[in-house]
């Protein structure tokens, strides 16, 4: 389907969704997010999609706020629901970054559960260069980032390459231009052969575990544990394993 900035489509259990504004670099007006939130939201309630792929028309990902949009109020309002979308969502998403991302656009990176970049993409928190600050976004990325790190492009608002991104956990990977398809590809085709009760788990598992106390968290997890394995998918995956044939929720061109 296409929309006026955003279009979204599925194949093989995967959604696509992609930024499709390039003559203002994918920026985040009010128009987009609308369009985006829509798409989220389809890709979400969608049966058949089991894993979403964010990503972007043009050399640019995304550049961050429309600093020329005139509804800013909307836009402050409309994007924590997106972060959040994004965030909370039961489907693991991929960010494919096609290219450099600013600002605002860092927010959606960190709010997905994979980031891959090529190597020619940069990056910056550009706030405070405009008097303002990455207000929004410090709650995803804050997550994300080495805390040492953090603070330097939050206050410095340098830039700083896809490379660096990595090392300082807002990407999973930069790869070679040539190679962020297949990488991407890799990863969603690995994400598909996942139970969907046990990857939307494993999600929360990953931002709730490490701040649980040990003897809770050893506590809730035995119990959590012992649920899975007698679950309907856990019995399933049990059985495909043994009979060594794929379990029913993968498709058939990721088995």
């Amino acid at each position: 389907m296409t929309g006026q900035l955003v279009r979204h489509e599925e194949a093989g259990g995967v959604a696509t969704i992609t930024l499709d504004s390039p003559q203002n670099r994918n920026a985040l007006s009010a128009g987009l997010l609308r369009e985006l939130d829509e798409a989220l939201t389809w890709a979400l309630g969608e049966p058949g999609v089991r894993v979403i792929v964010l990503t972007g028309a043009g050399p640019v990902f995304c550049a961050g706020a429309d600093l020329k949009e005139p509804k800013a109020a909307q836009v402050t309002t409309a994007f924590p629901d997106i972060l959040s979308l994004i965030w909370e969502s039961p489907k693991p998403v991929v960010c494919r970054l096609n290219g450099t991302a600013r600002a605002g656009g860092l927010g959606l990176v960190a709010a997905c559960d994979f980031a891959v970049a090529p190597e020619t993409a940069s990056f910056a928190f550009t706030e405070v260069r405009l008097g303002v600050a990455p207000a929004m976004i410090a709650v995803t990325c804050l997550r994300r980032l080495d805390p040492r790190a953090a603070a330097e492009y939050f206050l410095t608002g340098e830039v700083f390459t896809a490379r660096r991104a990595a090392e300082i956990g807002l990407l999973t990977r930069a790869v070679p231009d040539e190679d962020l398809d297949a990488i991407v590809a890799h990863y969603t085709g690995m994400l598909l052969r996942g139970g969907p009760e046990a990857l939307a788990i494993t999600k929360r598992l990953v931002r709730e575990v490490p701040a649980m106390p040990v003897e809770e968290g050893l506590r809730r997890m035995a119990a959590l544990s012992a649920e899975r394995f007698t679950s309907e998918e856990g019995q399933e995956g049990i059985r495909a394993f043994m009979e060594k044939r794929p379990p029913t929720w993968v498709p058939g061109d990721a088995s």
